[in-house]
Parts: structure tokens; C-alpha cells; sequence
């Protein structure tokens, strides 16, 4: 296992000293980057005087699009099992 690694991000005007696993900086820093610009746009956007309706914002952002793409998966491989269910069938079918 590597050594832990020390970073800083900043989000919002905060600065966040993290202690990380060297595998993780790529993520943490693009999901850093993620959330600055997605600040941004909620701010240019919308009248927003208060960082916490816009962090509020961001991670109602973030929740959802996680939770869609559980749901997405999840209707995947509904379809994915009804159509192999459907294979075979026609395999049976044509064994007989």
C-alpha cells in the first residue's frame, strides 16, 4: 500500500486539507473541479446570496444524478433480463 497523500482542495472559498490515498487524487480533485463550475452556474443562473443554497443545490445535483443511474441500471437490467429470457426460448424452441 502507498504512503497517504497530502492535498488541499478548495470548494466554495474553503480551503479542505485532505490526507488521501494517492489513487484517489485524480478523483477528488475532478469531483473538486465538478463542483466549483456547477457554483458557478447555479450563481449566474439564479439570484443566490448564500454559499449553503448553493452547496444545498449542488449536492441535491450530485444525489440525483446518482440516484437516476442507480434507476437507469436498474431498468438495463430489467430489459437485459426480459430480452435473454426471450434467446432463450427461441433456443428451446429450436432444440426441440
Amino acid at each position: 500500500m502507498s504512503e497517504p497523500l497530502k492535498i488541499k482542495l478548495t470548494i466554495a472559498d474553503r480551503l479542505y486539507p485532505l490526507t488521501i490515498q494517492p489513487e484517489q487524487e485524480e478523483g477528488l480533485r475532478k469531483a473538486s473541479k465538478k463542483i466549483e463550475e456547477m457554483i458557478k452556474r447555479f450563481e449566474k443562473s439564479y439570484a443566490v446570496r448564500d454559499k449553503q443554497d448553493v452547496l444545498a443545490m449542488c449536492a441535491l445535483q450530485f444525489a440525483a444524478q446518482v440516484e437516476q443511474q442507480g434507476l437507469d441500471e436498474s431498468n438495463d437490467l430489467v430489459s437485459l433480463e426480459t430480452r435473454l429470457k426471450a434467446l432463450d426460448q427461441l433456443v428451446a424452441l429450436r432444440t426441440e
